[in-house]
């Protein structure tokens, strides 16, 4: 019976949508609620509201998994399905500010679906098409976290008029300057979903960019996306487009997870775009990141339709790459279970942490769209800003692990801490961060060695003056960054029973002294290393352990309050204690 009303409901407000759109905006109902809310409908003369001169610089552009504000959609009834799980999904991470000429339908469509709409804006506008990643806002900031601003370029599809103006009424909704690159020297036709960012002045692009601009060298068009976007000179990179996507948007088959980590998709060998996607994923390997590293590239399986066909055999060009981050959100398009069970692993591991939303997406993907293209983000205007090159797998068990962070805040930073953990389920040790280079905002600390074989969690706290509070990830501590000490090359594993060594402390926490009490099977050298919480050795001894039981004295009552790493290194290898010492 359910299914029978939803059908019935849906009809009726596809046919009342349609007809308001034929509706000039005077013929709202006058004194309603809509009429108050909604502002009413210009026409395609009205295209441009904006600047069209750059930024003040310097700028930043926001990458996706910042701290957002707003989540923007186009409705169309068409596609309510999908629309109406992205802001069933969004609406509990922050604000959903829906464009559509038939609020009160929409109102209506979304409270039957059972829907919170204290979160939900609507905007009264005409639009042309669905795909807003295209044509809309783009927030970029002044000196990286101050002013919050909106960027706006010309749409590729110049036909669709209204969709161009859409980017003035969010940022007139939100109170936010709008500069748009539209006149010359600073005309620009390009689409959002062609334009993936890594927040730190990086920008990938298919070369779809230099067709759609053909009167512009690379030069010209970088030159435009630097005074616009921040985009840092050199770091403007082009791929060729790919036979079987017609758009030749690269967030078809491909994405930034974090500064350093690209997911790409994947095709059987020889198979549709794959010859292509892998020359693509070799120039990859050949450029490094912001920070100067090798990317971190991620593959995700590009799955068949559900006839089993590949692009290259008429199938759909169904993707795994154009989901979004919506804070502690990742909303991914899915098909069908046997193929979305291996994506939804793939992302649980790179984002543990993450709530991680399927949103079937079949109907849409056959028109070279999901979940990224309807969507567009909006950043706060407030952001506490940290960015990390995470640690990567080492073969170092000696030498503690240095963390490194850009932490920002237009108030400035009071405080940082890193915290780490090798026990899944066990508490994070803290570590003071120390400000290394305030021009730079570069903050950093370390993590104690650990042995070989040994998970190491961990994620980054700060605090700003005005009192603001982030993390990174944002999803800390339930989620973390995470490396593994890896044993030397040909190791098979972790020490075996030959080793035998059992290691306690005790008190813990500490006054005055501990006592470190050792059980081994056999004579063996060891070395003892206390260390605080900046990796420096404060005491350490080194001898041969007889067999048996055996415990050292530990003087800590001249240490200050606080974690300290308490390594024993040993004929197999090396094991830590984290030690506390309380005043």
């Amino acid at each position: 019976m359910k299914c029978f009303l939803h059908t019935l409901f849906f009809l009726c407000a596809l046919l009342a949508a349609k007809a308001q759109s034929q509706l000039p905006a005077s013929s709202l109902p006058q004194g309603t609620e809509a009429q108050d809310r909604f502002a009413g409908e210009e026409g395609p003369a009205a295209r441009f509201s904006g600047v069209p001169i750059p930024p003040p610089a310097p700028v930043r552009t926001m990458a996706e998994w910042e701290e957002v504000q707003a989540i923007v959609i186009t409705w169309d009834f068409d596609y309510s399905n999908i629309l109406k799980e992205i802001v069933r999904y969004s609406q509990s991470e922050c604000r959903v500010i829906i464009i559509t000429h038939a609020p009160e339908q929409v109102e209506a469509y979304l409270q039957f679906e059972e829907i919170p709409l204290s979160q939900v804006t609507f905007i009264n506008a005409n639009w042309d098409s669905v795909w807003i990643r295209d044509y809309g806002p783009w927030s970029v900031y002044h000196n990286d976290v101050d002013s919050l601003m909106i960027v706006d370029w010309i749409y590729d599809d110049l036909s669709r008029l209204f969709d161009d103006q859409l980017s003035g009424k969010v940022a007139a909704l939100l109170g936010l300057p709008l500069y748009e690159a539209t006149e010359a020297p600073y005309d620009w036709i390009h689409a959002g979903g062609n334009n993936l960012q890594d927040g730190m002045g990086s920008l990938f692009s298919s070369e779809l960019v230099l067709q759609t601009n053909p009167g512009k060298t690379m030069e010209e068009i970088a030159a435009i996306a630097q005074a616009y976007l921040g985009i840092t000179p050199g770091r403007y990179f082009t791929m060729p487009v790919l036979p079987y996507d017609s758009i030749h948007h690269l967030d078809m088959h491909m994405r930034f997870l974090d500064e350093e980590t690209l997911l790409v998709g994947q095709y059987p060998e020889g198979v549709a775009d794959g010859p292509q996607i892998e020359g693509n994923v070799a120039f990859l390997h050949q450029l490094t990141t912001a920070f100067g590293n090798p990317y971190r590239i991620i593959r995700i399986p590009m799955p068949p339709d559900v006839l089993g066909r590949y692009p290259d055999e008429g199938g759909f060009y169904r993707t795994y790459t154009n989901g979004i981050f919506v804070n502690k959100t990742y909303l991914l398009p899915i098909y069908e279970e046997r193929y979305d069970t291996t994506a939804l692993r793939i992302y649980q591991e790179q984002l543990p942490g993450y709530t991680i939303v399927g949103i079937d997406c079949d109907q849409i993907v056959d028109n070279f769209g999901a979940i990224h293209c309807v969507t567009k983000l909006v950043g706060v205007t407030d952001p506490l800003r940290i960015v990390h090159p995470r640690l990567r797998d080492t073969e170092n068990s000696q030498t503690p692990y240095r963390v490194e962070a850009i932490i920002q805040h237009r108030s400035g930073i009071a405080n940082a801490t890193l915290y780490y953990r090798t026990d899944p389920e066990g508490i994070y040790t803290p570590v003071p961060m120390a400000l290394e280079d305030e021009q730079a905002a570069r903050w950093a600390a370390a993590i104690p060695a650990q042995p070989a074989h040994t998970e190491v969690q961990y994620y980054i706290h700060a605090t700003a003056h005005s009192g603001k509070q982030q993390v990174r990830p944002m999803v800390a501590p339930e989620g973390y960054f995470r490396f593994r000490v890896l044993g030397p090359a040909g190791s098979k594993g972790p020490a075996g029973p030959v080793a035998g060594l059992q290691v306690s402390v005790y008190p813990n926490p500490a006054g005055e002294q501990a006592c470190l009490r050792f059980t081994s099977p056999q004579a063996q050298q060891v070395l003892i290393e206390l260390a605080n919480q900046q990796g420096q050795v404060v005491w350490s001894a080194a001898g041969e352990l007889p067999a048996g039981a055996r415990e050292f004295v530990i003087p800590v009552g001249h240490l200050a309050a606080g974690a300290y790493h308490l390594s024993v290194a040993h004929s197999e290898g090396r094991m830590g204690r984290v030690l506390v010492v309380e005043r």
